[in-house]
């Protein structure tokens, strides 16, 4: 096999290996000449009733795919269907038209202006360009009568390539043909990642040098290890992927708990957005809900549902995990994630501004609102001290007040470790709370002062950061002072590797994406917790990302 810095390397976002001859995506349709023509008076309305029936049957398109998908993949297809009918968009495309612009430059542009706004909101909603950019390429390619863009349907196996992939693309991908995914942007959370995750496809993105492999080229992609390379000896390469598919195998029959080789117990438990996810979880080896995402409920609600209502839908979450544990986090609105009912402020720079707790200052009462549902909830499910948790906590004051509002309303409360401040001061912090769970998408983004959407940062938010295990180690080491939970929910927690780190350092529990459950379940089964704490320390004097994972990878070869 080629030196492994030879290999294109990326960030691995879906553990696996596959390989098989690249494959890359169609190109974007090409705005044919005389798009920016102005057109007479007279030819308007014709033009705008062309532009909404391309839309119209794009949106039709998307949302009957929706329909035939299930999980991640029709939430990912619904919402991209419903933003090709977005109003907004409608409005920006029918101001072009009346101007006389032909329907192929009003969607063009009326996508640009809303990716330049995605662009400065930054995080998730930077991440829905490609969405944007997906819903431009199907609309034009209507207009011109041209076949839908996006991936080919291979006859044979492949690694499919491209710069990024829509939501439409990858919801619909078979995985007995698509062995592997890459793709030159794109992060950890995007939707081509959280597909892929689901599929069960192995996943690398943010491979800035992708470009260089040609299609046909026969490559191995390895997505624990976030790396596409050619040249591979193919016996060698034949031999890792049998190995990796027995080991995929072996992941269907794992049903838990979680626990050491000997007889650790670690609570493995899954992250979930609403009634019908926590419906789906419980089918998994889970043994609670570690994340309760409740702001994924309310992105499309224009009002702030009643406390009775909030209930009715917190209740379903309960009712999925009934007599298990279900960590139920207050909103995390603003940033990458806003609720039309919060108020959110403009802000230069979103993520580190009014979101998750604060949002309290700018809309007295919508957390207390929040709590009173989240108690009432839990009282017609019979719970005694339901578990909340407080996003974005930077300080011991607003850990207090939050720690007030919930034992007044009879609720368990916990705060996220996200901000540096919060691991920095951990016994502090806990002394004031019943438990911590650390999000390490944030606290790797603001600990590193790097974006965690940005594809070029990826390296710079990588969980395995020395920084950040660091902080962790100080969280977990709270913990075991003060005998309280400590829990990981980011996506550190569904990487098998890094799960017996995060072990050896401390932490007692990890959440994370339901389908990721068994293969951190079947790791940790395999090692001993005198391992785990061994791998921590050994990880803790690394000083680079890479060193770790390559130690750690090393010590459990």
């Amino acid at each position: 096999m080629i030196d492994i810095a030879d290999a294109t390397a990326g960030t691995g976002v879906v553990a696996g290996l596959g390989y098989a001859p690249a494959l890359w995506v169609k190109a974007a349709p090409v705005l044919p000449a005389g798009h920016d023509a102005v057109l007479d008076e007279s030819l308007r309305d014709a033009e705008t009733a062309r532009w909404h029936s391309a839309v119209e049957t794009v949106s039709a398109r998307l949302a009957r795919r929706a329909r035939h998908a299930t999980g991640a993949a029709a939430q990912v297809l619904e919402a991209t269907a419903a933003m090709a009918g977005d109003t907004g968009l409608r409005r920006a495309a029918t101001k072009s038209l009346t101007a006389g612009t032909t329907a192929e430059a009003a969607t063009d542009a009326a996508v640009e202006q809303f990716m330049a706004k995605f662009h400065k909101l930054g995080g998730l909603m930077a991440e829905r360009t490609a969405d944007l950019k997906d819903i431009r390429n199907r609309v034009i390619s209507e207009l011109l009568g041209l076949p839908e863009p996006g991936v080919p349907t291979p006859e044979s196996p492949v690694i499919l390539l491209a710069d990024d992939l829509a939501p439409a693309d990858t919801a619909t991908l078979d995985p007995s043909l698509i062995h592997g995914i890459a793709t030159r942007l794109g992060g950890p959370t995007s939707h081509t990642a959280i597909i892929a995750r689901q599929l069960g496809i192995p996943c690398v993105v943010a491979a800035a040098g992708l470009g260089a492999i040609a299609d046909g080229t026969v490559v191995l992609l390895d997505g624990a290890a976030g790396t596409v390379e050619a040249g591979s000896d193919p016996a060698a390469a034949q031999a890792q992927v049998h190995a990796d598919a027995a080991r995929r195998a072996a992941l269907q029959s794992w049903q838990g708990p979680g626990r050491t080789q000997d007889g650790t117990a670690v609570e493995l438990l899954a992250n979930v957005q609403d009634g019908a996810g926590a419906r789906a979880a419980a089918a998994f080896p889970a043994q609670g809900v570690g994340l309760f995402r409740t702001e994924l409920c309310f992105l499309s609600a224009q009002a702030e549902p009643s406390v009775a209502e909030q209930a009715d839908i917190y209740g379903e979450v309960f009712a999925a995990f009934a007599g298990r544990k279900v960590i139920v986090r207050t909103l995390d609105a603003g940033s990458d994630k806003p609720v039309p009912f919060v108020a959110h402020p403009e802000e230069e720079n979103p993520a580190l501004g009014v979101r998750g707790i604060r949002l309290g200052q700018a809309d007295p009462g919508l957390l207390e609102r929040q709590l009173d549902a989240i108690a009432l909830a839990a009282q017609r499910q019979g719970i005694s001290a339901a578990k909340a948790m407080a996003p974005m906590v930077a300080t011991l004051d607003e850990a207090r007040a939050f720690a007030a509002a919930c034992r007044a309303r009879n609720l368990s409360p916990g705060i996220m470790v996200e901000v540096p401040s919060v691991a920095l001061l951990a016994e502090a912090f806990l002394a004031e709370v019943d438990f911590m769970s650390i999000g390490t998408n944030d606290l790797t983004q603001y600990t590193m002062a790097a974006d965690r959407m940005a594809p070029s940062l990826a390296a710079l938010t990588d969980p395995w950061q020395p920084a950040v295990l660091h902080l962790i180690r100080s969280a977990a080491a709270a913990g075991r002072s003060l005998n309280k939970a400590v829990g990981v929910c980011g996506e550190a927690a569904a990487d098998p590797l890094l799960a017996c780190v995060l072990m050896g350092l401390g932490v007692n529990s990890l959440s994370m994406a339901p389908n990721a459950l068994a293969a951190v379940g079947l790791q940790l089964q395999s090692v001993t917790l005198t391992q785990c704490q061994l791998l921590a320390q050994a990880v803790l004097r690394c000083t680079t990302a890479r060193e770790a994972r390559t130690t750690a990878r090393g010590m459990l070869s």
